[in-house]
């Protein structure tokens, strides 16, 4: 039985928001719970440098506006799932996703993973992995990959259109 749901949110995702409201809907129709996740990634873009991490105000200034914008993502999700009935809480930590991913669900005890897919293949997928591939592969619990909607897939992936002539 499903109790409590795992969604990892990429900030810049454009699937995020599609997992979310998937992982709401099957929260709603098995009466789970949902802990929303945002991992802060060193590789990520505007991830301050090592240096930038020394205690100091300057770096800490810095290392607040990095949190910022995934806190508060975190925060109108969290929000939005509440609303509609369904226990939500979240966190944001720093390190290798894919790693952070499993690691909380361990611990945590989650029954599912509900996350979205970068859309990498190819030697993309080869030189910076897959998330959701290692999650998959090393998770504790069962995991699902939720694909977006048709029009958020990148041209190249989308199903082909068959022309037809008129009879």
């Amino acid at each position: 039985m499903i109790q409590k749901i795992l969604v990892p949110i990429h900030r810049g995702d454009a699937i995020g928001r599609h997992v979310f409201l998937e992982a709401v809907d099957l929260a709603k129709a098995t009466g789970a719970s949902l802990k929303l996740l945002h991992v802060l990634a060193v590789d990520e873009e505007d991830s301050p440098t090592f240096f930038n991490l020394l205690n100091t105000p300057e770096n800490r200034k810095r290392w607040e506006e990095f949190e910022r914008p995934g806190l508060e993502l975190l925060r109108s999700l969290s929000a939005d799932a509440i609303q509609a009935g369904v226990p939500t809480d979240y966190t944001q930590t720093l390190g290798r996703p894919s790693h952070v991913i499993c690691d909380i669900a361990r611990v945590w005890g989650a029954d599912l993973i509900m996350m979205g897919r970068r859309g990498l293949s190819g030697m993309s997928e080869l030189l910076m992995g897959s998330v959701s591939n290692y999650v998959s592969h090393y998770a504790p619990c069962s995991v699902m990959v939720v694909q977006g909607p048709v029009h958020s897939q990148p041209k190249t992936q989308q199903k082909p259109q068959v022309a037809s002539s008129p009879a």
